[in-house]
């Protein structure tokens, strides 16, 4: 059984995709890798990408050219400064060569050597082939499958015994719902408790917290960031960063000067009803605003749908409890962890392979489950709790206009964090027992509905609000 870890779901990057930026850049990291391992790196004298499906057809709106690039060069797309990475791949273009791996200098044209190829791999709709060539004249070239959340696979890798022998390492493996449910019961623990269990045979407690903390950091920070900029988000789509605004009618006198400060802040400022919703969408904006600018986020599960949880987190802090601590944070994130891995292991998280219900759907699942528990929640009434958010967002579809993770991406972020909010506090009136649908049955259903779907509204940009909405009208 596949052990996915609560870090493997919640991926520091940059936007404005897990899939077609962050995996795309963690591909070529990983190509880089074997052939250092197999002792071809020094010999590369040129390189090529060719990138498939939905990576063509969305991928100069997404930047996969611009992250492939990043990952050639071999930076990290946890740590890179942001703000350098557009005079990086200027200076790239000027001196049409790139520094390979950081250690040796190769000729590089990216009009040239990055390819878009409108035709689909039979693995994955997100696939990429690297193939370097060699002062001898022969060449070696590799397959990847950028999946979803940042995840990127070799298709011959996915069923070996090599493969599977890692996924038994947790002392709770769970695949299901109902899986989860019976450790739960038969353990005597709540959800975070099973998955803390789980992470403890991965890493201490120490690391864990330190990794939660870091997480945690990086979605505050990115909502303090997205609140503090004006301006029009690059792409051509000339969209108006509007958390900005949101946040100067929100916000109180309260000086502060740190995001950490700015959270006290906003604790302390008086909230009325009418507001708690325009704060949840002011965080959840902000997010993808920043992911959208090329932005550092936290890939939750997604990049396109990472401002649900942050958005939903904030809520609980500033809204239904100012005491809330890091052991709160670290209890939600936990249990949104665990739930995005069982929609991962029984459907997808991939808006190439499920259309938008497998990222603002999962990530309101997610973060609705997340709530409930800290709300006091029982384990059933968490499950409950993902059940009703993804019921309700069945059938979306991922068409986003020019490529571009703006119009509808960023809207649904907000749409989805409220939707969470509203799924929590049904399920905490509920009886779990009276549930109709269990969330092993929206798993799957979720699933044959994203077989069912039309591939042009899989991120594409050939249906819906893609076609539907001239550029020239925005």
């Amino acid at each position: 059984m596949e052990c996915i870890s609560v870090f493997d779901m919640l991926k520091i990057g940059v936007g404005p995709s897990s899939s077609h930026t962050l995996g795309p850049w963690r591909a070529a990291e990983r190509w880089i890798g074997e052939l250092k391992e197999q002792s071809l790196f020094d010999s590369v004298c040129n390189v090529n990408v060719d990138l498939y499906g939905s990576l063509s057809l969305t991928g100069k709106g997404h930047a996969t050219d611009i992250a492939v690039v990043m990952g050639l060069l071999g930076t990290d797309p946890e740590t890179v400064p942001t703000e350098n990475i557009d005079s990086i791949i200027e200076d790239i273009k000027s001196a049409q060569s790139l520094d390979f791996g950081g250690a040796h200098k190769i000729p590089f044209h990216l009009d040239e050597n990055i390819r878009f190829k409108r035709k689909f791999l039979p693995f994955h709709s997100n696939g990429m082939q690297f193939t370097a060539s060699f002062a001898d004249g022969s060449s070696q070239m590799e397959t990847y499958y950028s999946i979803g959340g940042g995840f990127v696979v070799k298709e011959e890798l996915v069923h070996s015994k090599e493969n599977k022998a890692t996924f038994k390492t947790f002392p709770y493996p769970i695949k299901t719902g109902n899986e989860l449910l019976f450790y739960c019961n038969q353990q005597n623990k709540s959800i975070s408790e099973i998955v803390l269990e789980n992470e403890r045979s991965l890493r201490s407690d120490g690391q864990i917290d330190s990794e939660l903390k870091r997480i945690w950091n990086t979605m505050l920070e990115c909502m303090h960031v997205g609140c503090h900029t004006q301006g029009i988000l690059p792409g051509g789509l000339n969209v108006k960063r509007r958390a900005f605004d949101m946040h100067e009618k929100l916000k109180d006198s309260h000086p502060y000067s740190t995001p950490q400060e700015w959270l006290e802040s906003i604790r302390e400022t008086e909230v009325k009803f009418r507001q708690i919703i325009k704060w949840v969408s002011c965080f959840a904006l902000s997010v993808n605003e920043v992911n959208a600018a090329l932005g550092r986020v936290v890939t939750a599960p997604t990049n396109g749908s990472a401002g649900v949880i942050p958005a939903v987190l904030m809520y609980y802090l500033v809204i239904e409890n100012h005491d809330g601590d890091f052991e709160d944070i670290k209890q939600f994130l936990l249990v949104a962890g665990e739930i995005g891995s069982i929609f991962k292991k029984g459907a997808t998280i991939s808006a190439a392979m499920g259309g938008c219900q497998a990222e603002i759907g999962v990530s309101s699942a997610m973060a609705a489950g997340a709530l409930t528990e800290l709300m006091g929640g029982t384990p059933e009434q968490v499950l409950m709790a993902a059940e009703i958010a993804m019921e309700h967002h069945l059938g979306l579809t991922c068409d986003p206009i020019g490529g571009l993770v703006q119009i509808p991406c960023i809207e649904r972020n907000a749409m989805g964090a409220i939707k969470a909010i509203n799924a929590a506090e049904l399920a905490m009136d509920a009886d779990p027992k009276e549930a109709k649908v269990p969330l092993d049955k929206v798993v799957n259903t979720m699933w044959e509905t994203a077989k069912d779907m039309n591939s042009k509204y899989k991120e594409t940009s050939e249906g819906g609000l893609a076609v539907g909405v001239f550029l020239s009208d925005c």
